[in-house]
């Protein structure tokens, strides 16, 4: 990592979503350069690790007409992570979902192109964009049939990005993120962070809940392994850019298994073991909830030297420890 952090030396990196669970730990990695990091965020503040890097927050609303002429100048790379998350949301609020998650990649190309500008940008995407898969692991090899909203307006974000880097001299590259986890500040979507959420449910001795056995297997990315991938695709974004990869840990475990290791975890660290609970799934659960997944992490580990180092069994330790210290 050391030689990707070097690359860094000197620019000048917009981080939006700084005070997010992806952003903060993208500031955490790059704090250790000589760089300048520009963080948006909208309500939160980011968090202000201690840095070699020059550290400037700037509050901004991401629907803002100006929001890309108030943070472009000067800048060298982005890490565009600042977004709306949650699908259910965007099901029922389409037009809002749009403004956050469509109209700003828009308005990206329009400053570029109005401004002459060309950062390099790396976009976070999600795995569920690809849409139902009936087969894992799943690759970037796939058509894209998205079932949501908030994917069809990922997807889209995508395109428009793409647009940037085949039409407008830019460069880009989208990272689509599996289910992210660790230390990192709380989720504000219900339906995002979940085994986060389980590991304070279990510090606080509370049980467990699973749906219809918890057996669908799923691929837990643990969020330093996520910033590191970051790190890595704008460092290497001329190899990279145009294209799209999946991002997770390319190992596999049941929802289940993810919960009995969340209670295993916390029963090592408090001596409080709490019970998991097979509830049937709720009525109105979107079918992209349903199916099975697990990434092939192979063409970015090709591209670009990476591969996750964490396994969930680590990780969950290491994130079981950060919510006790911090409560």
């Amino acid at each position: 990592m050391s030689t990707e952090l070097g690359s860094y030396r000197g620019k000048t990196i917009l981080v939006t979503g700084s005070a997010g669970v992806v952003g903060s730990a993208i500031v955490r990695q790059l704090s250790a350069c000589a760089c300048r990091l520009v963080c948006q965020y909208h309500d939160k503040v980011p968090p202000q690790p201690r840095a070699d890097a020059e550290i400037v927050a700037v509050r901004q609303d991401l629907r803002d007409d100006g929001f890309w002429e108030a943070l472009l100048p000067g800048v060298d790379l982005v890490f565009h992570l600042a977004a709306q998350t949650s699908a259910r949301q965007a099901n029922r609020h389409p037009v809002d979902d749009v403004q956050h998650n469509v109209i700003p990649l828009a308005r990206f190309l329009e400053a570029a192109h109005a401004h002459g500008w060309r950062p390099g940008i790396v976009l976070a995407g999600t795995a569920t964009q690809v849409g139902i898969t009936h087969r894992y692991p799943v690759d970037e090899s796939l058509r894209d049939e998205p079932v949501t909203l908030y994917d069809v307006h990922k997807l889209t974000a995508e395109h428009y990005l793409r647009y940037y880097t085949d039409r407008m001299g830019g460069a880009g590259v989208t990272l689509r993120l599996a289910n992210v986890y660790g230390p990192s500040p709380e989720s504000s979507q219900q339906d995002r962070g979940v085994t986060n959420m389980m590991v304070r449910q279990a510090l606080q001795g509370r049980a467990l809940s699973v749906y219809d056995g918890g057996a669908r297997m799923r691929d837990y990315i643990y969020i330093d392994d996520v910033a590191a991938a970051f790190v890595r695709a704008g460092a290497h974004l001329p190899v990279v850019k145009g294209r799209y990869f999946v991002i997770g840990s390319g190992t596999g475990h049941t929802i289940c298994q993810m919960a009995e290791m969340v209670r295993d975890a916390v029963a090592a660290a408090t001596g409080r073991r709490v019970e998991i609970i097979d509830v049937p799934a709720p009525a109105d659960l979107p079918p992209i909830e349903q199916r099975d997944f697990v990434a092939d992490v192979r063409a970015f580990s090709a591209a670009a030297g990476w591969r996750a180092q964490w396994t969930l069994a680590d990780g969950l330790r290491a994130t079981v420890r950060y919510y006790q210290s911090s409560t």
